[in-house]
């Protein structure tokens, strides 16, 4: 849900950026920690922002001055938590700003908060928490995934709501008719996202299983072979 270069007022841009940063720095600080203390996860690591980028880019116009698309953060916040995947959705809106025009520099503060703060950590508490109940990994993922991206899209309703209310409706009226359109192509794509991203999770489960076990990811009846096959 990238907010297009220039849309919001400045002090919203300046405000999301200054609400945003400290889990951009929170999060770095924790990658140098698992990157020092378990290098083996390092191509994980990488391949889990790949992902964000590739599933971030495949956009479509939606409301004015934003658009619908994957996020990909459900993946990384299930195996590295949510304040390393706000680091790698910095990294993946930061280069899609500057080589796409995908978003923009003056929108990148809300657009990190919402799709790699506000997605990621719903994700995450989707995930642990069904896999804490026992549920399995690959149900859990699926609804992290399609959840967390549902998130996002809330959220850049509730950001352009508030930067333009509606006139008679205010800020209430607003964000109900940017999520109405939203919900056209964002539903579909939170589902898709969230199948694919099962799919992909289940392949890590037979590939990547010890880098799994090693960041407790695949934990109680999920670590006994509950990744649905």
């Amino acid at each position: 849900m990238h907010i297009m270069e220039g849309y919001l007022p400045a002090t919203h841009a300046v405000g999301w950026g200054l609400v945003s940063a400290p889990f951009v720095i929170a999060g770095a600080r924790r990658i140098v920690t698992l990157v020092r203390d378990k290098p083996e996860v390092k191509l994980l690591l990488a391949a889990s922002g790949a992902y964000v980028f590739v599933l971030s880019a495949l956009k479509l116009p939606s409301v004015t001055g934003s658009c619908s698309h994957p996020t990909g953060t459900g993946l990384a916040s299930a195996l590295f938590g949510p304040t390393v995947t706000t680091v790698l959705g910095a990294i993946v809106l930061l280069f899609q700003a500057l080589l796409l025009a995908h978003g923009g520099l003056t929108t990148l503060g809300a657009n990190i908060f919402s799709m790699a703060i506000v997605g990621p950590f719903v994700a995450w508490g989707i995930f642990r928490g069904m896999t804490g109940a026992g549920l399995s990994a690959a149900l859990a993922i699926f609804f992290a995934a399609t959840l967390g991206d549902l998130a996002t899209y809330v959220t850049t309703s509730l950001q352009l709501a508030i930067a333009f209310p509606d006139p008679a409706g205010g800020v209430a009226g607003a964000a109900s008719k940017f999520l109405g359109i939203f919900a056209i192509t964002q539903i579909p794509l939170a589902i898709s996202e969230g199948l694919l991203t099962a799919v992909v999770f289940n392949m890590l489960g037979r590939y990547s299983r010890s880098e799994l076990l090693s960041l407790n990811v695949l934990r109680g009846r999920a670590a006994a072979g509950k990744v649905a096959s």
